[in-house]
């Protein structure tokens, strides 16, 4: 009796400590670096939670003046006020940006470029999940157009500035979710056979496929552009899943119990924005603060260049 009281004892000590030992490897890696930002500035998407609103205290702590382009207002300066309390550094500002509007878009760099002398750091970070088959105002599927082309027409119409501050960053929020995506030219907003999970990937695929084609297209000016996936972080961007399976919510808790918080997703964002090493890198896919090697679609250079060239004609930067 004694004996089998200790191997149960036994067991459940080792279950335990697997289990410590598994959630803290899903934790991921911590960016180090103590680079300071002061006098820079900072542009981060979407920020007014999650990884987003962890990155913008972040840079706030590290002396940049943060601009939070965010679509709800309301939530964005609550965030605001708990950026500047958390960071003790006030110089941080919200600006109206919804990426589902190509006009919103347009008013936010204008304000951007009229306003800001400098801009080292674009911080691409907004992100829309596996929602049901809605059209931005524009008429582009709803993840496409917000993940990609929002960010697309975002990027482009600051790249004088971004090129003008250098050396600076652009960083993708992307996902391991792009492997699940694949690039149709002939029906890029899936209008034949939606699927959620397969538009999310392609959105996401796209991210790095940017990534790479704006490193070859900025080679040499001193802007430099990272891909990122946070790894499983427990935000709000997953408030759609509901929609699609009614497994999903009796399972939270326990994909909860082994998901990065914010501040853990949000580490290799910000390595890619601070650290020393990746100032000299550019193009590359990362998780878990480290290089990592995407898809072989997210690889290839003929779709970079066409999703370019499409995506030009969408936003209507091709004239």
């Amino acid at each position: 009796m004694f004996e089998c009281c200790l191997t149960t004892i036994a067991v459940v000590v080792s279950l335990v400590v697997v289990g410590l030992m598994l959630r803290r490897w899903l934790q991921g890696g911590r960016c180090y670096s103590k680079a300071r930002l002061d006098g820079k500035t900072v542009i981060i998407t979407g920020c007014n939670t999650g990884i987003g609103k962890e990155s913008a205290k972040d840079l706030a702590q590290r002396g940049a003046r943060v601009i939070m382009a965010c679509r709800d207002l309301k939530k964005a300066e609550e965030a605001q006020l708990w950026v500047i309390k958390e960071s003790g550094n006030k110089d941080v500002v919200v600006k109206k940006l919804d990426l589902a509007s190509m006009k919103s878009i347009r008013e936010f760099a204008e304000q951007i470029l009229r306003e800001e002398k400098n801009v080292e750091i674009l911080l691409n970070n907004a992100g829309i999940m596996m929602c049901p088959q809605w059209q931005t105002e524009d008429g582009f599927e709803m993840q496409f157009g917000v993940n990609h082309l929002g960010h697309f027409l975002l990027t482009l119409l600051l790249l004088d500035l971004l090129k003008a501050s250098a050396p600076s960053r652009i960083i993708n929020v992307s996902s391991l979710g792009h492997q699940f995506g694949r690039m149709d030219f002939d029906d890029m907003m899936m209008t034949k056979n939606y699927e959620a999970m397969a538009a999310y990937g392609r959105s996401k695929l796209a991210n790095i496929l940017f990534t790479r084609e704006l490193a070859r297209r900025l080679d040499g000016t001193g802007v430099t552009s990272y891909a990122v996936h946070p790894g499983g972080v427990d935000t709000d961007l997953a408030r759609h899943l509901g929609t699609y399976t009614i497994f999903f919510k009796p399972l939270h808790p326990i994909v909860r119990l082994f998901s990065k918080t914010s501040e853990q997703g949000a580490q290799t964002s910000i390595y890619c924005c601070v650290d020393e090493k990746t100032a000299g890198e550019t193009g590359l896919y990362y998780s878990d603060c480290a290089v990592k090697v995407p898809s072989k679609a997210a690889q290839n250079d003929d779709d970079a260049r066409k999703l370019w060239d499409l995506s030009l004609k969408l936003v209507g930067l091709d004239e």
